[in-house]
């Protein structure tokens, strides 16, 4: 078998609205390709014996077994990678189990896919099941330590991938929330909520939290100095940074028990607690040097470790910290009660469990030593020996909840003293006998505030209640009268789509808020161009909505980004669907328009369940999408008897329609005229039946946005199909003598489209500059010719620059042998270089022509027409006083600007 290609999935998608994390692996079984599995001689026994726990899977027979029932009875390989590479995610401690296999239109190919949680471990396998199925079908078995190699390399991906107990625990609550998150790139920030609503943490420092606050919570010695001018109470202490000062520092704070530790540590790290004698404050000096120049000296204070969480003001969590210990049973060593500790799978390594597994080191020793004890000591049945100084859970300690019994008065105590230090987060160290007495009555004293607390010992204590501590970070983040998200409106269609995208844009800054977009020719922010290219993709559309000034999104979506990423997002409050006709088939394995239009329909069905759908009602494959959304559904359609819409309005529905001349919105009783079409410029003074569709879509997505009709009305009226505004998109151009035409017309539906408005031109020939993508079938080619012909006086036929693969020239003669089907007297040639044919019609151009140039490159066909000296853009417009519309010769009112 041969892998072919692999692509991540990341959001809604052609095989799931739902399950966003997919692996597509495009698979030929070559030699497979006809041989299901029972023919295969020990490939169900060799499979069972690598993976006895495919019966858990129940696959098409709905119950337990069912997979290897079809394994046993015969099914193609693809099938039985698919459900491979999902058992050994799940080996790995990766629950996945969506999967679907289907052949493509290449015999022997299929598209393998099944649902991931880690990009890189989904990737790895699908690799590692098309290895294990082939090495079974060629030697019987899959190597044991080669399947126990595959498992572990997946834990390692899962474990490197690992947001962290406290990060996990705050996107946990957003997605629960209905709160989008995305990971930045860099310092491991993430970003809750899109756009100008977005907030960012940082681990559970938040976009609130204050540098003031964070650097004084890091110089302990300050902190406590603060703390103590407060009336707090801290444990007396001092700073030194050279050896000879220990001594002196030993007698300010009173005498033995002391504790040692590092001016900026954390973590537990270096600190050494009830040290009793001149020896062991040599030791513990040693140590904290280590990990800081500078170390404070402080009197011990006897009593529980206790941690306090404050959020926003308000103390939401307390729990008591036991550091790292073992209890004996009469009959273990120590190091083996350690080893025994550390089976259980709630202790892992680092941050990445809910516990941390206990190492012994020279701490660790030393304490026992204290303790009367060496690592080889039998402790008697129900006796503690700790092995640890702190209560830290990344030294191995366990947490106790203790929220329900802090002091009323530890609670004021403990909020007033995060508002001393200017935290939003922060974790108090608290040490008390007692927490449910006042520290005053104790003897407690807070020992530390820290910023950027852990969330672990709140969310999964060892004993006692899980605390939502998530939820009060969200709470701040998000009040209730608050929002996540900037709406978001998607727009997709076969054609159209950057014009309704562009004036879509338009109509919502009409409204005075910053509007990012994004289109085959660029991603923009408000006024300005971001980024330049084809940026229609997922890719671009996350960086709108990353960016914190985007109050509005408009994305245009094709075909290719859902293709290759799915949806950037998950759910939009407005999804627009154009239309749906032939176009790209054959690529992607997308081979029928209706296999397209099911594409499209992601954008459809990804929409909010209070948001709206918008259909063209006049474009079948469209309006049936209203069955898969749960939205709202508004139609538009430019005829105004429409049955579907009529019933859609009496049922209370809402749509845009083309109507006396005049776009209006319909809903209910009410007709709501926006304007008449020959008043708005980018309809061509009504000539342009597309544009008005184009026009009526956007209308109606605003109009579902609470966009006025005055301001959409506004929009409409100073949008144009110019260069500035719609590049490639009907630019027309007066050269005097002559005009030239500028589209980015490249498939039968768009020719169509264009033909509607070049018919109207009968003032003199009409030329055709023409030719299509590379990768488009043989079919598409003729296609073109055939509707050329129908189109146009005289035919240039070009290619573009890139064939895509095409030998040179076989596309130009397929839209040749289009045209002679049509009109075989047709005056037509052929001129490849794009640049040469479009110079040569121009050149060529009788008085009164119209030259309409279908390009590779908008640009170069825009500049080859401004080397001509003086060019005039032609902008229909309504001509005021009359209410008509004024035309220059053969076409629609203009006034023309010069370029």
């Amino acid at each position: 078998m041969r892998i072919l290609k692999i692509q991540t999935l990341r959001g809604p998608n052609y095989w799931s609205i739902r399950r966003h994390k997919l692996i597509v692996m495009r698979l030929d079984l070559e030699h497979l390709a006809d041989i299901p599995s029972n023919e295969i001689p020990g490939f169900y026994d060799g499979l069972v014996e690598a993976l006895p726990s495919l019966e858990g899977h129940f696959c098409s027979p709905g119950c337990r077994g069912g997979f290897l029932m079809r394994v046993r009875e015969g099914t193609m390989m693809g099938h039985i990678v698919e459900h491979v590479a999902l058992e050994l995610q799940s080996l790995a401690g990766m629950d996945a189990g969506f999967g679907r296999t289907r052949e493509t239109s290449t015999s022997g190919v299929y598209q393998v896919v099944f649902e991931y949680l880690n990009e890189e471990a989904g990737r790895y396998a699908g690799r590692a099941a098309v290895r294990l199925c082939q090495s079974i079908v060629d030697r019987g078995r899959y190597p044991k330590a080669e399947l126990e190699q595959d498992i572990q390399d997946l834990r390692d991906f899962w474990r490197e991938a690992s947001l962290g107990p406290s990060t996990e625990a705050i996107v946990q609550e957003a997605e629960k929330r209905g709160i989008p998150w995305t990971p930045l790139g860099a310092r491991f920030l993430i970003q809750l909520g899109y756009g100008a609503h977005q907030k960012r943490i940082q681990a559970t420092m938040s976009e609130k939290t204050g540098i003031l606050g964070v650097e004084l919570a890091c110089d302990k010695e300050a902190t406590k100095r603060i703390l103590a001018d407060s009336g707090v109470p801290v444990p007396k202490g001092t700073v030194i940074n050279f050896f000879d000062e220990l001594e002196d520092a030993i007698e300010y704070v009173g005498g033995y028990p002391i504790v040692i530790k590092p001016l900026d540590g954390n973590h537990g790290r270096g600190i050494t607690t009830d040290i009793r004698s001149w020896e062991e404050a040599e030791a513990a000096y040693d140590g904290a040097r280590q990990i800081s120049r500078s170390l404070i000296v402080e009197r011990y204070y006897v009593g529980r470790d206790h941690r306090v969480l404050v959020i926003d003001g308000k103390v939401v969590a307390v729990a008591e910290r036991v550091p790292a210990h073992v209890v004996g049973d009469g009959k273990s060593t120590i190091v083996e009660l350690v080893e025994e500790t550390n089976k259980d799978p709630k202790r892992g390594d680092g941050h990445d469990n809910l516990l941390t597994k206990i190492e012994l080191d020279r701490t660790s020793y030393q304490l026992m030593e204290r303790q009367g004890y060496t690592e080889n000591s039998v402790l008697p049945e129900g006796k503690v020996c700790y092995l640890r100084p702190t209560a830290n859970l990344s030294t191995g300690g366990v947490a106790i909840d203790r929220t329900d019994e802090i002091h009323p008065e530890n609670v004021w105590l403990a909020q007033r003293v995060v508002k001393i230090i200017g935290l939003d987060i922060a974790g108090m160290d608290i040490v008390t006998s007692d927490i449910s007495r006042p520290l005053r009555e104790v003897d407690g004293v807070i020992v530390e505030v820290n910023a950027a607390p852990g969330f672990r010992m709140h969310v999964a204590p060892s004993k006692g209640i899980p605390r939502n501590v998530a939820g009060a970070v969200m709470d701040m983040l998000f009040p209730a009268d608050k929002s996540s998200r900037v709406p978001i409106l998607s727009v997709t269609g076969t054609n159209g789509k950057t014009t309704t995208t562009r004036l879509l844009a338009h109509i919502f800054r009409q409204t005075n808020k910053v509007v990012g977009y994004t289109t085959t020719d660029g991603t923009y922010i408000g006024d300005y161009l971001v980024e330049a290219g084809d940026n229609t993709g997922p890719q671009s559309a996350q960086l709108i909505l990353q960016d914190p000034t985007v109050e509005v999104a408009v994305l245009e979506t094709a075909r290719g980004g859902i293709l290759r990423s799915g949806l950037a997002f998950q759910s939009a409050n407005v999804g627009v669907v154009l239309n749906v006709a032939a176009d790209h088939l054959g690529l992607g394995d997308i081979d029928t328009i209706d296999q397209l239009a099911h594409l499209k329909s992601i954008v459809a069905e990804a929409v909010f369940p209070n948001g709206y759908t918008v259909l063209n009602a006049d474009d079948h494959r469209v309006a049936v999408m209203a069955e898969k959304t749960k939205a709202n559904i508004a139609y538009f359609t430019m005829n105004p008897d429409s049955e579907l819409v009529r019933n859609h309005i009496q049922r209370g529905g809402v749509a845009a329609v083309y109507e006396n001349g005049f776009l209006s919105i319909l809903k209910g009783d009410w007709t709501h005229r926006i304007e008449r079409a020959d008043n708005i410029p980018l309809t061509m003074g009504g000539k342009a039946p597309f544009m008005i569709a184009n026009a009526l879509a956007a209308s109606l997505a605003a109009f579902v946005q609470n966009v006025t009709i005055e301001q959409i009305r506004s929009g409409l009226n100073t949008f144009r199909a110019s260069v500035s505004q719609t590049p490639g998109r009907m630019n027309l151009f007066n050269l005097g003598n002559y005009h030239a035409l500028v589209d980015y017309a490249h498939n039968p539906a768009s020719y169509e489209a264009l033909g509607a408005f070049v018919r109207n031109w009968t003032t003199g020939d009409r030329i055709g500059v023409i030719g299509g993508p590379g990768d488009r079938r043989d079919e598409d080619f003729v296609t073109l010719g055939k509707l050329s012909a129908q189109i146009f006086d005289r035919i240039i036929i070009k290619e573009d620059d890139d064939n895509r693969g095409r030998v040179r020239g076989s596309a130009g003669d397929l839209i040749a042998e289009g045209i002679r089907q049509v009109k075989p007297d047709c005056n037509y040639e052929v001129v490849l270089d794009e640049t040469q044919a479009i110079n040569k019609a121009l050149d060529e151009a009788p008085d009164n022509s119209l030259v309409v140039i279908l390009p590779e490159s908008v640009t170069r066909a825009i500049n080859l027409i401004k080397a001509r000296g003086v060019v005039k853009e032609e902008i229909p417009q309504q001509n005021a006083s009359t209410n008509t519309v004024d035309s220059p010769v053969g076409i629609p009112s203009s006034v023309a600007h010069t370029v």
